[in-house]
Parts: structure tokens; sequence; C-alpha cells
């Protein structure tokens, strides 16, 4: 690493020189990390960030003045993009399209943290086609009054489900309380139909344990219980991906675990400073998704046989997606029961 003019260092990544400027600026002033330390991190662990990311649109979530000061997520790739920095197009669920960028070497991810990019947020697809994905991810979110281990119960649930409709899942934590559970898939289905997938696997997680899981839309019909997250599987929804440093003030990172370690790891162990030595000692530990891709076949049956034996049609999308066909309606429950007495009749 070489020090530039005005403060700014050289980073040598992958056989490309980038330039990070304010290295010492303070990112994480509770344990005192630097921006330099972001950059160090992501250089420690660049086989596993790469891999997630390659070829992937991915959105930037940037925190130029660390996690204490102002943040934007940034979509459209910056307008100083270096030219071997791959983008793609993607389309937003608006109709509006945008060029994102699409990290292929580790270089790339130094590049964005320079930026003061701390997450990344990958979609579900491969420049190549936009419009299929090759990953089904699955969210699962405490809710207030449950915590990790509680997420840890479902995702051994989880775990069971997939190996009886064919799939294999690739958990991590979230950053957070939460998991994420990621399985490779074939990319010959839409959005739509992935998160279809999604819903008909949380419903039966759901089925299996009441008490614990829901895919109730609505806050205050989840109560305290961990919600799949189904609709972070729609377009223009993404996952902070597998070794993303989260904007939290003891810089946390998004951490892969093998499925034995679930019940042991402790989410808050795994952050910028002891990740590198992990990664160093076990290597990436989804680094074997690509060599698989499932079929979701099984999962679409039992979503079939869901609207066909019980009634379950589809859930509500986010708010910043338009109507959908088949889509019930955008209401929340306390409100359906007692209509507005002054509706707006140009609603």
């Amino acid at each position: 690493m070489g020090t530039g003019k005005g403060g700014a260092v050289e980073i040598e990544a992958g056989g490309r020189a980038v330039r990070l400027s304010s290295p010492d600026k303070v990112y994480f002033p509770e344990r005192g990390l630097t921006k330099r330390d972001v950059a160090e991190y992501y250089l420690a662990v660049a086989a596993g960030i790469t891999r997630a990311l390659r070829d992937r649109p991915t959105t930037l979530e940037r925190y130029p003045d660390g996690v204490e000061g102002e943040s934007f997520f940034q979509k459209r790739a910056p307008k100083n993009l270096p030219d071997w920095i791959p983008t793609a197009h993607i389309t937003f669920p608006s109709g509006r399209s945008a060029d994102e960028i699409c990290p292929t070497e580790p270089a790339a991810v130094l590049w964005a943290a320079n930026l003061g990019c701390l997450t990344f947020h990958p979609w579900p697809v491969r420049r190549g086609d936009t419009d299929r994905p090759d990953e089904l991810r699955i969210d699962l979110d405490p809710q207030p009054g449950t915590d990790y281990h509680h997420a840890v119960a479902a995702a051994h649930e989880l775990r069971a489900l997939l190996d009886e409709v064919g799939l294999r899942g690739w958990p991590k934590t979230s950053g957070g309380r939460g998991l994420h559970v990621f399985v490779p898939i074939e990319p010959r289905w839409t959005f739509t139909e992935v998160r279809r997938c999604a819903i008909a696997l949380g419903r039966e997680l759901e089925r299996r344990m009441p008490d614990e899981v829901t895919t109730a839309w609505w806050k205050e019909e989840r109560g305290a219980r961990i919600f799949v997250d189904y609709n972070q599987t729609a377009r223009d929804r993404t996952i902070a991906s597998a070794y993303s440093v989260r904007p939290r003030p003891h810089a946390p990172v998004s951490a892969p675990l093998r499925w034995e370690e679930l019940d042991d790891a402790e989410p808050r162990d795994f952050d910028i400073v002891t990740m590198p030595a992990r990664f160093a000692e076990l290597g990436d530990l989804h680094g074997e998704m690509d060599e698989h891709a499932f079929g979701l076949e099984a999962v679409l049956e039992r979503a079939a046989r869901d609207e066909r034996d019980h009634g379950l049609g589809d859930m509500p999308y986010p708010p910043d997606h338009p109507k959908m066909p088949g889509e019930p309606k955008r209401v929340q429950p306390s409100r359906a029961k007692h209509p507005d007495p002054h509706p707006d009749p140009e609603a």
C-alpha cells in the first residue's frame, strides 16, 4: 500500500491499483475504525465478496462520512465509473430503468469502498439476463420479542423443508439479528415465479411453526415471531451480500455460516476485525454455490396446491410496486375493519 498526494493511498487489489482518499477518516467512531480499515477488510475477504457480487447488478449503500453521517443508496452507476467495471441495464417496477455496476474483480469492491460504500446490495440476477433470478433468497427477520436464536430454529426447519423439495440452502447472518438462506437456482423463472416460491416456502414454515413463524405482511399481525420476508424476492428488492459490512456502531458483517454453526454462533462476533482471520482459516463457506443450480418445479407445485386446495393466492407487494394481477388489497387489516368514513374518490 503506497501513499499518494493529499494523504491518499493506493491499494493493490487483484493486480490493479485503487486509490483510497482520506484513508484515516473515522467510519465507526465507537471502535475507532477508519475508511482504511474497511478497505483492508474487503481486501482480506476479496475472494468471498467478489464471488458474492460477480456479474450482479449492485446497489451501493454509501456512508461517505461514516456510520454517523448521511447515507444514501446509489442504484445508478456513478458518472466517474472506471471503464474496467462493467454495468448491466436493469428495469425497476415503475418501468424506469438504469445501468448498475456489476463487480467482477476485487478492485471494483475497493473502488466502491473508496466512495464510502459499506454494504453491497446485489440483485439475484446476472448481467447476462437481468429478468431471471439465479438465486432464491429467504430472509428470516426477527420481529420485536424475538432474536437470532429464534431465527435459527426457523432456519433448521427451513433446511428440512428445502431438502424435501430437492433444494439446498447456504445460510449467513444478516449482520443484525436475522438470518438469510440463499438457494442457487436455474435462471428459468421470472421474479414473480421466484417470489411465489418464497411465499410457498414461508407458508409451509408457518404451518409447521405457527407460534414461531409468520408470513404476515402487516406488522400489526406478526406478533413475536420470525417474519419470512417473501417480498425480498420481488424485483428491485435486494439483500445485503455475504461479507458486506453493515452500518451499525460495532461494524458487523454478513457472515456465511455452516449449518452446524448456527446454534452456537453469535452475530456480533463477526465484524471487520474478526472476519479476516476466520476467512483465512475457512475460506469462502459459500464458495460452492456457483457449482449448483436447482429447479423450482416442486415448490411451484406446492404453491399451486396452496391456491387450489386452500385458496391461498398472492400476497401484498411492497408499496413502491404497481398493483399486480391477483394481488390482494393493500389495506392494513385494522383499517379494513374500520373503513375511512371519508374515502378519497380518486383513490
